[in-house]
């Protein structure tokens, strides 16, 4: 099946071949092949570069922003770039990762978040030169049949040397069946595009993979797998996730997507630069070789600038300053960590409880007369109801009673 060609205006593609290949590997992890890479782009014609994306949440975080940028980048060299909305594949769900198996999701759970990811997308890529395409298109037509001929192009001994899988079996975890035909689809989903590139993040290399024999099978040169770091969260652990709770999706309000920059641990700044900024490599040492804090201050500004414009970046920043410097909080804050079990179904917190949580108060009587004093505040805003529940991000500063104990706090 072809998919329609998307009515657009190319790029003249003549980027010479040694600056491309600059570009194109600046930020990677990995080339399947570079040789490769160097013959397809010896073509002198656009390539096709696949991206998918499946809507598992509503929101788009700046981890998957990392190859976003990468597509940006390939539009700007003349190729084509291909976004899948995997609305199907969503169903089924990645298995890569995973130490079990995802909760499936309904198909209005997944049309509801697809539908929210076009307008995100449009925000990091230049949709006017993108082909934006549902997998539903295509795989709800396969038959029986169909799946028959694409299992037939694997083994089960890929699957057992899989690490994921292999670590769930060494565990006694359950894998279900309809796990191995996450990478049977998506492989399928490189076929239909005609993919000549991949892009993803290194925990994708085996689905990868299995895309290049589905596409030799089908008679079609197999794509090169271009893999990209998993950005680290704001845990500074684990890579970012909307489940984790450590992440900043890119439509959060300028404030807070500054703010939650600035609770970023240092040691993570390097990449975030590397990752999601257009700095070259002289100006990320630069500011890096400045105080910590004014570093993240500069890393809080270009980011919120890039989505919302440097109005919205230098007022975040004045925000900020006269909000949690000018009161003297403290740049070594304590970590609050409220594990999310204790939030509701709507992801609130009861007030007095925080409190407790803290060490700050014994009980929820004296919580409550703190509370009613005033001297309980969250990014500077005075909580007087001892009653209330209320909505807690990763990043808002904490602050209680009259010696001023800041907390930060982390979900």
């Amino acid at each position: 099946m072809l998919l329609p060609k998307t009515q657009i205006e190319m790029k003249p593609f003549q980027s010479h071949l040694a600056k491309q290949l600059e570009i194109i590997k600046r930020g990677i992890v990995e080339i399947h092949s570079e040789e490769e890479l160097i013959q397809r782009l010896k073509q002198g014609r656009p390539l096709r570069i696949k991206l998918g994306l499946d809507p598992t949440k509503p929101d788009i975080h700046l981890g998957h922003t990392v190859v976003l940028e990468k597509i940006r980048e390939f539009q700007n060299l003349g190729h084509q770039a291909v976004v899948i909305i995997g609305d199907f594949t969503a169903y089924i769900g990645d298995p890569s990762g995973r130490d079990k198996t995802r909760p499936q999701l309904s198909h209005k759970e997944i049309e509801q978040n697809a539908q929210t990811y076009f307008d995100q997308v449009r925000r990091v890529v230049d949709v006017k030169r993108l082909e934006i395409v549902y997998n539903s298109t295509w795989l709800k037509k396969l038959t029986m049949d169909d799946i028959i001929r694409l299992a037939s192009q694997v083994t089960v001994a890929q699957f057992i040397e899989r690490d994921d899988f292999n670590l769930r079996i060494k565990k006694q975890i359950p894998i279900s069946l309809h796990e191995f035909l996450y990478p049977l689809l998506q492989g399928y989903d490189s076929v239909v595009v005609r993919a000549d590139i991949e892009l993803g993040g290194t925990d994708q290399i085996f689905n990868f993979l299995v895309a290049r024999d589905i596409q030799k099978a089908a008679n079609m040169p197999p794509q090169i797998v271009l893999t990209m770091p998993l950005l680290v969260g704001l845990d500074g652990s684990k890579k970012m996730s909307k489940s984790l709770g450590n992440h900043i999706a890119i439509n959060e309000p300028p404030f807070e997507m500054y703010s939650k920059i600035m609770s970023l641990p240092d040691k993570l700044m390097e990449s975030y630069f590397t990752l999601l900024t257009s700095l070259n490599e002289k100006e990320i040492k630069d500011i890096l070789s400045k105080h910590p804090k004014e570093a993240k201050i500069r890393l809080a500004k270009e980011i919120v600038t890039q989505y919302y414009g440097k109005v919205e970046g230098d007022n975040s920043a004045a925000k900020f300053e006269s909000i949690f410097s000018r009161k003297e909080v403290p740049e070594d804050l304590a970590e609050l960590k409220v594990d999310s079990s204790v939030l509701n179904k709507e992801g609130k917190v009861y007030l007095p409880k925080l409190l407790n949580l803290c060490g700050a108060t014994k009980s929820n009587s004296e919580a409550r007369r703190l509370i009613t004093q005033g001297g309980v505040t969250i990014d500077g805003i005075k909580l007087t109801n001892p009653d209330s529940e209320i909505t807690i991000k990763i990043g808002q500063i904490l602050k209680i009673g009259k010696k001023n104990k800041f907390y930060r706090i982390q979900i």
